[in-house]
């Protein structure tokens, strides 16, 4: 912005001179054949010089830092050689003075401040004069920052031959912008050099931002460093640098650069500037859908919903919906109505009936129902919601009856100690009362905790049992089971009690006496409390059958659990019902595959949920197009492991009987097979610690050997190895085909034998006893002290 254009006033300022009419003066010449004025001085010859020109009063205005362009031209000092004995100059000065009001021609020196020397690029010579070359300069200075209303500008002149053709005079600003759609007005330049004046802008109509954006003006009246931007708000989209409304048939949700959005699928058409598209009829959006997603409906009623009964337990399963509405959070809930055949009267399911997960917001399609009554038809209903059903009065339901004609044996849930001496100990524990009336017998099973392996079995008809003749200051281990007509129900949580120590006679379940009370009245209390323990031990004793079992010494306990051979029930269902947990597949998940179940199928590791946690677990499958006898097979070998509890034979979990694919559950052995696991550590293990894997295999075969059951392919490939070390008895499949591998069997008339690991007597009179289980240990043990080496090496099975 020009302030003063002295070439531009056609010599019409009127500019003070100091002395007048001496010193500067203005006159008329030719430039580029155009008539210009000038200020000129040349008082060169005259010896000491000091001359001045000061222009009017200007007026400052905004301006912080002015900017004086200067044209002027300078003559050689060379051209007179005579001039002022040596007081020729070739530069002038430069000053200025601020002040509020014009002081018209009164002229202080003292007010000026200097700016600077002005002095030429090039001088005019007097060749320069004789070819009219004149040698024009332009020199530019800054002055800031300036606080008065206006200013002088004065040139001193201490001898020298100047013109001054062009004085300019401006400041320097920003001009008003729109930037990233917003209006950034026009901005005076900073009042130095290295300042930016910082500008805050104001966002265009329909247009916010979080914080101003910024632009920088500086000095020389440029944009600089952008800050932030405006964005159009919800319902707008940008189209230049200013805000238009979303047409028909489109949205914008969110304050955003992006554009408009057509409606999705399932919508009504908006109007314009609109943030969101309401939903067709009968379709909804969730709080959580992004209004960019369809609208959803909720799904269609479950499909297939068929109930199985299984005793006292009913098997619910059902299709997902035809329908799932557009969404992928289907979940499932059940309720339950019980009604009376007799009196026909129906009402919701008590708190009695027991779901295997929590029967509101499932995502699987199945769940078993336990605990239920006998005689009692049971309507089952399964509805299907999804994240828009609370928006909707239809409900998705579809149901299933049952008659529920038996149930399965009630559970001992919980024991309670009711009193205890050094050699006795007295149990309580309690049924569902509608259940009570069906209990022909309790089984109550305890041992040493030290030895679980030797324990006793105890029958009463009660609810309440004296465990006699016990170790003193011993722990026990208890599990009680109730035995109906319908058959035997599963065995209660292992509660764990102690024996006093010995001299102690005082019952748990006897008050504390106040040893102030006379001692009359305590022995009346004691002989009271003699009588009622020899009251509930002579009501035992009379119902106790031949099969009851009792400690023959008190500090010993004999192993009186034997194997049952699965073969002997009528229905092998039975026996995995008896000797296996039935898990849901829901709480298992298979995550890779890690071998081969020979005839069955595969072997995954997997986890299996247990409350909170997750454990790793092996997971045998049975293979798809299995045969019944596969079926058996399979499953039998589940109901032999479930019947052994011991640190050295694998741990059964629990099997997946009900649903397909079948699947036995064990604990999960990371280092696998043990002679495998031995070649690729071969030589890393000292003696004692090859010692100690026999000696856990050793254990566990006597565990077994005590139990009555022979193993008939005991090897090191049937042995597994865990994270510890700790070896493991595995392979229980008493029908199991083995390896088509005819190295390792030797095919005779009844079937085929591991011919390198079974003893003579068994390979010809097919003869297997726990002595041939021996054996096979001792080829074990060669196995093991050489590290997974082939028995026999490379002699054939006929030459072995």
């Amino acid at each position: 912005v020009v302030l003063l254009d002295f070439a531009k006033a056609q010599g019409e300022l009127g500019w003070l001179t100091q002395p007048y009419g001496k010193g500067w003066d203005l006159l008329q010449n030719v430039l580029n054949d155009s008539l210009i004025y000038i200020y000129s001085v040349c008082n060169v010859l005259e010896g000491e010089q000091e001359n001045w020109l000061r222009t009017n009063w200007i007026y400052r205005g905004v301006a912080q830092r002015i900017f004086i362009e200067l044209q002027f031209t300078v003559r050689d000092c060379n051209s007179f050689p005579t001039a002022g004995g040596g007081s020729c100059k070739e530069t002038f000065n430069l000053y200025y003075a601020e002040s509020d009001v014009d002081y018209g021609t009164n002229f202080q020196k003292r007010q000026f401040k200097k700016i600077d020397t002005i002095a030429p690029d090039e001088i005019t010579v007097q060749d320069d004069f004789a070819s009219r070359n004149v040698k024009l300069n332009v020199e530019i200075r800054s002055v800031g920052p300036l606080r008065r209303k206006g200013f002088y500008l004065a040139f001193q002149d201490l001898g020298a031959c100047v013109a001054l053709l062009s004085v300019r005079i401006y400041y320097k600003r920003c001009p008003g912008v729109f930037r990233g759609m917003a209006l950034f007005p026009e901005t005076v330049a900073g009042v130095d050099s290295q300042t930016l004046a910082e500008v805050r802008g104001t966002c265009v109509e329909d247009a916010v931002a979080d914080q101003a954006p910024v632009l920088h003006c500086n000095p020389d009246g440029e944009w600089l460093v952008p800050i932030g931007e405006c964005l159009c708000r919800a319902g707008y989209e940008r189209a230049g640098e200013k805000c238009q409304a979303c047409p028909p048939g489109s949205f914008k949700a969110t304050v955003s650069p992006d554009g408009c959005q057509p409606c999705p699928p399932h919508t009504l058409p908006s109007p314009a500037a609109a943030t969101a598209c309401p939903c067709q009829d009968g379709f909804f959006r969730a709080p959580e859908d992004p209004p960019e997603d369809p609208c959803t409906r909720p799904p269609s009623p479950p499909q297939s919903v068929t109930a199985v009964g299984l005793g006292a337990a009913v098997q619910l399963r059902w299709a997902p919906p035809a329908d799932l509405g557009g969404r992928g959070d289907v979940t499932y809930s059940v309720t339950c109505e019980q009604c009376w055949p007799e009196s026909g009267e129906c009402r919701p399911c008590d708190g009695g009936v027991r779901y295997s997960q929590p029967p509101q917001e499932m995502t699987g399609t199945g769940v078993t129902v336990t605990d239920l009554e006998p005689h009692v038809n049971y309507t089952f209903t399964v509805e299907a919601r999804n994240g828009v059903s609370p928006f909707s009065q239809h409900r998705s339901v579809a149901t299933a009856t049952i008659s529920v004609n038996q149930t399965e044996p009630p559970r001992v849930t919980s024991v309670s100690l009711d009193g205890r001496t050094a050699t006795s100990l007295v149990l309580s524990w309690t049924v569902p009362p509608r259940q009570q009336s069906r209990v022909w017998k309790y089984e109550v099973t305890y041992s040493k905790k030290v030895d679980e392996n030797s324990y006793s079995v105890l029958r009463c008809e009660g609810t309440s049992v004296t465990l006699p003749k016990l170790s003193p200051a011993t722990a026990y281990v208890v599990r009680v089971q109730a035995l109906t007509q319908d058959g035997h129900g599963a065995y209660s949580p292992q509660h764990e009690f102690e024996t006093l120590p010995e001299g102690t006679e005082a019952m748990a379940s006897a008050a504390v006496i106040s040893g102030s009370v006379a001692g009359v009245i305590f022995v009346v209390g004691l002989l009271a409390a003699l009588l009622y323990v020899l009251r509930r031990r002579r009501r035992s004793r009379p119902r106790q059958s031949a099969e009851d079992v009792y400690f023959s010494k008190s500090d010993q306990l004999k192993p009186l659990k034997t194997y049952v051979d699965p073969h002997t029930y009528e229905d092998p269902n039975q026996a995995m019902l008896k000797f296996t947990t039935e898990i849901p597949p829901s709480f298992i998940t298979r995550q890779k595959v890690i071998g081969a179940a020979g005839e069955f199928g595969e072997v995954y590791k997997g986890t299996l949920k247990r409350g909170k946690k997750e454990v790793p677990v092996a997971i045998k499958t049975l293979k798809v197009g299995y045969t019944e006898k596969q079926r058996v097979d399979f499953l039998t070998e589940a109901t032999i492991m479930g019947q052994f509890c011991h640190h050295n034979i694998i741990r059964l979990e629990g099997v997946v009987s009900k649903h397909k694919p079948f699947m036995i559950i064990t604990e999960y052995m990371e280092n696998g097979a043990l002679d495998k696991f031995l070649r690729e550590k071969e030589g890393e293990f000292g003696v004692i610690q090859l010692v100690g894997m026999l000696r856990g295999i050793a254990a566990g075969m006597k565990y077994l050997a005590n139990m009555n059951y022979v193993h008939r392919d005991l090897a090191a490939r049937n042995i597994l190895v865990n994270s510890n070390l700790v070896c493991k008895v595995s392979d229980f499949g008493l029908s199991r085909v083995l390896e088509d591998d005819p190295e390792a069997t030797y095919t005779t008339s009844g079937g085929k034998i591991p011919i390198r690991w079974t003893a003579p007597e068994a390979i010809s009179y097919r003869k297997f006893t726990s002595a041939s289980d021996v054996w096979s240990y001792g080829i074990v043990m060669w196995e093991v002290m050489s590290y997974g080496e082939r028995p026999y090496w490379e002699l054939s099975n006929h030459e072995v």
